[in-house]
């Protein structure tokens, strides 16, 4: 049976306006660059300030009133309270929180690694079919460059999913014309043969690379728990011959699709705060003041403060400009926003890790969370995250990831209260300092530790040192 009933339900909605700041806030100063140009493509009534107007302006105060600000802007603002005709833009927005979000994050067109090798393998001489099925490898091969699927699987999904007939060894030659592509080694099914593709396609094959090649080809798990007498022995051959094809191997990429997206991604940092010392105290600015990269259309500032009589075409053109400087001031003032926003942060973390930015010295970094940032603030920690998210500060001791300064707390014996960054760096310098030899493993590593007054688990340091990306000793040991 259907019945109706009344609920009342308490709901926290951000505003069109509060919305955007959001947006604007998690954006670098390079993706917030595209994402003004993106705007002032949509709306004429933005327009760009010239390089010599903005040098002149960044030296000036930026406030909420220079926002607002324009040639007749007052007027403007007047005239669009009064009028019966104007509509803000907000009631013509499309609320679709993740359709908005897409076209916040304009995304600069690139060559993929999977395009790459798409690119490289229409250039081989291959027939249709030949052309269809190796596209379907291709599809199989991971960010990293492997094909960690089986030939048999891959076969069986092309027959029944594609309908087309064929089988393991149709697929073999075509596997073979694909681990021919750069970058070396992509295609291969395990690291062994991903490390040998790379051996063979060198140019030249002196000794110790025909050796290397011996080795991973007949004592592949000796090399693999670096149990060099062994490989000796197998090899028949002398220690210094052995240390110069394990230098072959270890020039190697074990994952050539991860250095494809690195070499992609490498591009100059560009750093959204910047650091200086005066009088012996840290002081941090903006690197740009976006906000001031941007005005309104003096055009269209002049055609809404016209209260001259105007026919029907007249009045569509005022109206449509209306709403069009409606929304550029609405971006203006999250640009700024955003500014004030950033201010705020950067300087709750400047008080708080004050000695470290006067010495650079990791060590006089204190703990700190993304709820003590908000705390001072008195913002929330969702808008403290994407403050501090990919964004970039230019010091005297380098360019740091402002997320990196974050870290929770770890406490010494004596009580003493310390960043956990501050025993990670204890760790890869005791292993940066170890006999190569014979490496410290992480039993030893509790016990230096503990001597130095960390007192430490040992399925803490072993969780630290894979956070720093260290193998485990018996993967440290060198000849």
């Amino acid at each position: 049976m259907l019945r109706q009933t009344l609920q009342q339900k308490q709901q926290l909605k951000l505003t069109p306006q509060q919305m955007l700041v959001q947006k604007l806030l998690q954006l670098p100063v390079t993706t917030l660059e595209q994402r003004i140009k993106e705007e002032i493509e949509n709306n004429p009534a933005l327009e760009e300030v010239g390089d010599t107007e903005y040098e002149a302006k960044s030296d000036e105060e930026i406030n909420t009133e220079d926002v607002d600000a324009g040639p007749h802007d007052n007027d403007a603002s007047e005239f669009m309270e009064e009028s019966d005709e104007y509509v803000p833009a907000y009631k013509y927005a499309d609320n679709n929180s993740e359709q908005e979000e897409r076209r916040e994050m304009p995304i600069a067109a690139t060559t993929t690694f999977h395009d790459s090798l798409q690119q490289q393998l229409g250039e081989r001489n291959l027939g249709e079919r030949q052309l269809m099925l190796a596209e379907y490898i291709l599809g199989n091969i991971d960010d990293d460059g492997y094909l960690r699927r089986d030939l048999y699987s891959i076969a069986n999904d092309i027959t029944f999913l594609q309908n087309i007939l064929t089988d393991e060894n149709e697929l073999i030659p075509l596997l073979e014309i694909i681990q021919e592509l750069d970058p070396p080694g992509v295609g291969a099914r395990d690291l062994k043969e991903c490390l040998l593709i790379q051996l063979k396609r060198k140019a030249r094959k002196t000794n110790s690379v025909k050796l290397a090649i011996n080795i991973l080809d007949k004592a592949f798990d000796e090399f693999s728990h670096k149990n060099y007498d062994k490989i000796r022995d197998i090899m028949h051959c002398e220690e210094a011959d052995v240390k110069a094809a394990i230098a072959e191997i270890i020039k190697l990429n074990p994952k050539p699709g991860e250095s494809f997206a690195e070499g992609e991604s490498a591009v100059p940092v560009t750093p959204d705060f910047i650091l200086n010392i005066v009088d012996n105290k840290p002081e941090v600015t903006l690197n740009t003041k976006i906000s001031s990269k941007v005005r309104l259309n003096p055009v269209y500032v002049d055609m809404v403060s016209d209260k001259g009589k105007k026919d029907r075409l007249q009045k569509e053109a005022t109206s449509f400009a209306r709403q069009s400087m409606e929304s550029a001031k609405s971006f203006m003032g999250a640009l700024q926003q955003r500014e004030d926003t950033m201010v705020k942060v950067m300087h709750a973390i400047l008080e708080h890790q004050q000695e470290y930015f006067l010495e650079g010295d990791e060590s006089k970094l204190k703990p700190m969370l993304l709820k003590n940032i908000a705390k001072v603030t008195g913002l929330d920690i969702s808008t403290i995250s994407r403050v501090v998210s990919s964004k970039y500060m230019q010091t005297g001791f380098g360019t740091i990831l402002l997320k990196s300064l974050f870290s929770e707390s770890f406490q010494k014996e004596s009580g003493e209260e310390v960043s956990v960054k501050e025993v990670k760096n204890l760790i890869r310098d005791i292993i940066d300092d170890e006999d190569k030899k014979n490496p410290v493993n992480d039993d030893s590593l509790v016990e230096i530790l503990k001597e130095r007054g960390y007192k430490v688990a040992r399925r803490t340091v072993a969780k630290y040192r894979e956070q720093l990306d260290l193998p485990v000793a018996r993967m440290r040991k060198e000849i």
